[in-house]
């Protein structure tokens, strides 16, 4: 890889000059600056992205931040962040990766270092203190949720609120009058964690709406945190006969604790799951879901930032209509399995 003092050998003057050609800080003769940019053609010299953020240049560089908490699904999280890397790259552009929760401090220090032309941010709290810190920052940003007062930040994310709704509605439709939430775990609800307080609404506004009994509880991804959650179910609600799980991670031990009780899905107890379609597809059962487009949500997050970029203005809000289908583990209540 050439270096910028083989750039300097090749056009015959010093790296200092090599430097001012790409900076622009000093005025550099028409023929020398000439002989630079040939050079640096002929070599297919690239400034590294410190270099081009110092010249006051883009840095071709976005950082996403997505924090690895112990009550996120990791895999899930990493389509999202899987989409915006491909869809970046489609850009010329690379991501800087922020795992750690840092917070408004990362943030700030991330875009102080002036190392990228941009921040996608997730993990999106309903009313999220790095909201503030976005909006003075230099550098655009776009956030994968949406929170309460976006604050002037254009915002993608599936509509979580219709979600919830549709699962319920869909549940109704097939004649159960009893149906019950298995939250995500108690620390996304307790951090306010917008999706999550999006689809309680919307799963509460459909339950109202179809006049059903209901109950819901947040579940640790784990066996015991599943049957502990379904065993206050049963308890609120007897006689539940569906089930609507926003918690991939409980899926599986929620199917194996069904199975050795001996209900059977879907004739004993239908289940609508919110999670990606690779998830429903890949348990013993397929599951009838609502999709979460991590891919799509991604590439949508890095075309908004490009467009920021470009010198677009203004914030906009995109929410995607959520998409069900059914498969096999939804049925009519008390008939076993519909064809969908």
């Amino acid at each position: 890889m050439a270096t910028i003092a083989d750039v300097a050998a090749a056009a015959g003057v010093s790296t200092s000059t090599v430097s001012y050609v790409l900076s622009g800080r000093r005025p550099i003769s028409p023929a020398t600056r000439a002989r630079v940019e040939a050079s640096i053609a002929e070599l297919g010299y690239r400034p590294h992205a410190g270099a081009r953020a110092l010249a006051g240049r883009h840095t071709n560089v976005l950082a996403l931040a997505a924090p690895l908490r112990s009550d996120i699904n990791v895999p899930v999280i990493m389509q999202f962040v899987t989409s915006v890397v491909t869809a970046a790259r489609s850009y010329d552009h690379d991501v800087l990766l922020l795992t750690n929760d840092e917070g408004s401090a990362g943030l700030e220090r991330v875009a102080g270092s002036a190392m990228v032309d941009a921040l996608i941010v997730m993990d999106i709290e309903s009313d999220d203190a790095r909201i503030p810190v976005l909006r003075r920052l230099r550098q655009p940003a776009v956030l994968i949720g949406l929170p309460n007062r976006p604050g002037g930040i254009s915002c993608v994310d599936l509509d979580f609120a219709a979600a919830g709704y549709t699962a319920v509605a869909h549940l109704a439709e097939h004649g159960h009058r009893a149906v019950g939430l298995i939250g995500p775990p108690p620390a996304v609800y307790e951090r306010g964690t917008s999706y999550a307080t999006r689809f309680l609404a919307g799963f509460v506004d459909a339950v109202e709406e179809y006049g059903l009994a209901s109950a819901s509880h947040p579940s640790e991804p784990t066996f015991e945190g599943a049957l502990a959650c379904l065993n206050r179910i049963d308890d609120e609600l007897p006689g539940v006969s569906a089930l609507v799980v926003h918690n991939e991670a409980a899926l599986s031990p929620l199917l194996g604790i069904l199975r050795s009780s001996g209900r059977r899905v879907p004739e004993d107890v239908s289940v609508v799951a919110i999670c990606p379609e690779d998830v429903a597809l890949g348990l013993p059962i397929r599951m009838t879901s609502v999709d979460i487009p991590g891919h799509q949500l991604g590439a949508l997050a890095v075309e908004r930032v490009m467009s920021l970029l470009r010198g677009e203005r203004g914030a906009e809000t995109r929410l995607l209509a959520p998409s069900l289908a059914e498969r096999d583990s939804c049925a009519d209540a008390g008939t076993g399995p519909r064809a969908g």
